[in-house]
């Protein structure tokens, strides 16, 4: 398999995983979504208090999330150091791509979306995109790379590459 094909594998997972458990990574994602419109549309008329109380349940929905879908990637796997270092030794330039992909996606959804376009608009209206855009990117990008993240892992410190494709995305 080429290193190109097995970076793609991950991504692949990735979307599988986002699609079989569409219901899981949206509903616990859609408690940052709300929270971010609410915080950054209306910074100035919530309470502080408030303002960190929502910041806790959000860290907790993602501990949530992460957790459930690491146990969904690693159900019937042996995580294992040894395999991860194989891994790296004969899989390396895979290990790039994923950077690569991953950096890309940042370049595009964080710089470019949250920067450069928030930039060129109208001082009076930022704040509402930044609230809109960090809603639609909870339960989308933000989750998508959680599970890229954990895909990553799996991917490189189980034994993944001993199953078949077919078997891969069927459990």
């Amino acid at each position: 398999m080429s290193e190109w094909k097995l970076a793609l594998e991950v991504p692949r997972w990735t979307w599988w995983c986002y699609t079989r458990h569409l219901g899981l990574v949206v509903g616990l994602s859609s408690i940052a979504s709300v929270q971010r419109l609410v915080t950054v549309n209306w910074t100035q008329d919530i309470d502080p208090v408030v303002a960190t109380a929502s910041e806790v349940v959000v860290l907790a929905a993602r501990i949530a999330l992460v957790v459930l879908v690491w146990r969904i990637a690693m159900a019937g796997r042996t995580f294992s150091w040894s395999t991860g270092r194989e891994f790296a030794r004969r899989h390396w330039r895979s290990l790039v791509w994923q950077a690569v992909f991953l950096g890309v996606a940042f370049a595009v959804f964080e710089v470019f979306a949250e920067h450069v376009v928030s930039a060129l608009l109208p001082a009076s209206a930022r704040q509402t995109y930044l609230a809109v855009l960090l809603f639609l990117k909870n339960p989308t990008i933000i989750a998508l790379t959680f599970l890229w993240w954990i895909g990553i892992v799996r991917q490189t410190f189980t034994d993944a590459l001993q199953q078949p494709a077919e078997r891969e995305f069927s459990s």
